[in-house]
């Protein structure tokens, strides 16, 4: 009997620790989905930001007399590879959105040069362009998902007491912060 009376308490207390142990590598593993989320909408930028300096080779040939569409392409590319490396997903996305809008423009503006829609070298960047944004797109779905699923588990009870003596904070969904971004980048030629 007098071993039950230290048996009890032990048996509440290594449940106890089992939770916090559970709920804080539930947390963990959480927070790593949704920075390996990250890392492959970074990996698609990456590929995007690739495939412009060819995409303005290609064009600056034929559009001579759009050297501000062509330099503020340039620019937005730059600032966002600047940001990639920076760690601030919040203005990497504003700038992706500035380079989204200028990419736009450009393939507006390319619409008057037939000979540019017929270029071979034109038409194949297209297609990986376009591929790309599409696999961007899945990515940002991808990581949104994987962030509701994180800041559920920092919010929910007992894991959000976990989260609390842990600090775990909420991260940031992938959001289109103004009309314009709202718009669909045409790349067809």
């Amino acid at each position: 009997m007098e071993h039950l009376v230290w048996i009890i308490p032990l048996v509440i207390f290594l449940v106890v620790i089992m939770m916090i142990v559970g709920c804080y590598n539930g947390l963990v593993s959480r927070r790593n989905e949704a920075k390996n989320s990250w890392s492959q909408i970074d990996v698609q930028l990456k590929r995007r930001y690739d495939l412009i300096p060819n995409l303005v080779e290609t064009v600056k040939g034929y559009m001579k007399h759009e050297s501000e569409t062509l330099e503020a392409v340039i620019k937005a590319r730059q600032q966002a590879v600047d940001l990639q490396n920076a760690g601030d997903i919040g203005e990497l996305m504003k700038a992706d959105g500035m380079l989204t809008q200028s990419l736009g423009r450009l393939f507006a503006v390319s619409e008057s040069y037939p000979d540019l829609k017929a270029n071979q070298n034109m038409m194949s960047l297209q297609e990986e362009l376009a591929s790309t944004e599409n696999r961007i797109g899945f990515s940002r779905q991808h990581y949104n998902d994987a962030v509701m699923k994180m800041n559920n588990g920092i919010e929910q009870f007992p894991a959000n007491m976990v989260a609390g003596m842990f600090n775990f904070k909420l991260g940031d969904s992938f959001e289109v912060e103004n009309d314009e971004e709202r718009k669909v980048v045409k790349v067809s030629f």
